[in-house]
């Protein structure tokens, strides 16, 4: 296409809204942007004046795919403000849930949202008859990550027993074990969909750029992580996020962008991975392996086979963690909390990346002033730098197939829009 323009008005199979705008004239590129057109959003400027237990209620309902994921940001926020070390059952019951709300986005977007591109078929609707027993096994995964986060917090999403310092209800020895037995049936679901993956073939692209993601000593970050780690050999403590990350307003979205004194960087499953693979369990480096993923991968289409390798990683750490659950005599928590003035920073790998809370509280608890800083918005800026070096690659293509490779590397970033879009600040005139 050496003259013309392209418009997507609402990119399917993501979550939100968002439109690619496409313009060439004589072979270069006048305009090209992705633009945010998902309605803002008010969670900020409504945490304000409430008091500190009510953030993680809150916060929770701002995305039905990663519900637990705010609600760990939030808990880790304010449980690094308030003081608070959780228990080793405590934090053994909560790597479950992160785990199965990591294994069910993960399940759904891969399978439901990005392969139907690898396939030739525009959804997943015509897979029902033509790959029946796939479509199966993504439901049967999906439903099981579903159930590992609503069997242990009572729901699916927007947990009910997920709070500051301990649950209020303890899940039974049964339901744990039943838990247990269900993840070790579906490791045959999880390896099948590993050589799914590496018989798919992947688009050819490659742009360098910074990846981050949050560090831990001792595991794979996922739940949490006290250090933000970046292919550029930086760590920035977490306290000290703003100072590594910059958030700023464009004209074109309702979501705001995001850079690092490097400018553009990803964050994701493929950040997690780039970042902190020697990490991962070895079932999982060798699923990376047979998948054809190495480090430091500048594939961004590779992001779909990172969050497969995560799958792996994520299941057998909550085979582990309720093995070791069923070991201990569980035990109900004072969950009494001791309330002061102070700032709260934490921070969670939610599926899409990392996910920041800050709050600062004041000496009776009432929060003050939120800042949330989510992994999609932090992903658009390095999304449209992604965009603008592949577009030259492909305008030998026909307009159609221009256009199905830009909606593809939108997809493969796995946004998640609606939580993106957000205000700080709400003036009623």
């Amino acid at each position: 296409m050496n003259t013309g323009k392209i418009e997507v008005h609402e990119v399917t199979r993501v979550e939100g809204h968002g439109n690619i705008i496409l313009n060439v004239k004589e072979g270069k590129i006048e305009e090209l942007r992705l633009e945010i057109t998902e309605s803002p959003r008010f969670f900020e400027a409504m945490l304000i004046g409430r008091k500190w237990y009510e953030a993680t209620h809150l916060t929770c309902r701002i995305c039905g795919i990663c519900s637990i994921g705010h609600s760990s940001a939030s808990i880790n926020a304010l449980e690094n403000g308030l003081g608070i070390v959780p228990s080793e059952q405590t934090m053994r019951l909560r790597r479950v849930i992160h785990a199965g709300e990591t294994l069910q986005s993960h399940v759904l977007h891969v399978y439901f949202l990005a392969a139907p591109d690898l396939l030739g078929v525009p959804s997943v609707f015509p897979l029902v008859s033509t790959h029946g027993e796939v479509v199966k096994r993504a439901l049967r995964l999906k439903r099981l990550a579903n159930d590992m986060c609503c069997d242990i917090v009572g729901r699916h999403i927007h947990a009910c027993s997920f709070r500051v310092k301990g649950f209020p209800k303890l899940p039974t020895k049964e339901t744990l074990a039943a838990l247990r037995d269900r993840l070790v049936a579906a490791i045959p679901d999880l390896q099948a969909t590993v050589e799914l993956i590496a018989s798919l073939q992947l688009p050819h692209f490659e742009r360098e750029t910074e990846y981050l993601a949050l560090y831990h000593p001792d595991e794979y970050a996922m739940y949490t992580g006290q250090v933000i780690r970046s292919t550029r050999g930086t760590e920035t403590p977490l306290y000290d996020y703003k100072h590594k990350i910059q958030e700023y307003v464009v004209p074109h979205s309702h979501a705001k962008h995001a850079e690092s004194e490097f400018g553009a960087y990803m964050v994701g499953a493929l950040a997690r991975f780039n970042n902190n693979h020697e990490q991962l369990r070895p079932e999982a480096q060798e699923a990376a392996e047979t998948m054809g993923l190495q480090p430091i991968c500048y594939n961004p289409f590779m992001n779909n086979v990172a969050q497969i390798v995560e799958c792996v990683h994520c299941a057998l750490v909550a085979l582990d963690e309720l093995n070791a659950l069923l070991d201990m005599d569980l035990q109900e928590e004072d969950l009494t909390v001791p309330v002061k003035a102070c700032r709260c920073v934490g921070a969670s790998e939610v599926p899409r990346g990392t996910l920041y809370h800050e709050y600062n509280l004041d000496s009776e608890g009432f929060i003050t002033s939120a800042n949330l800083i989510i992994p999609t918005a932090q992903n658009l800026n390095n999304l449209e730098h992604d965009m603008h070096r592949l577009v030259p690659q492909i305008l030998d293509q026909e307009p159609d197939d221009i256009r199905q490779t830009l909606e593809m590397l939108v997809r493969a970033y796995d946004p998640c829009i609606s939580c993106a879009t957000h205000l700080l600040e709400v003036k009623f005139v």
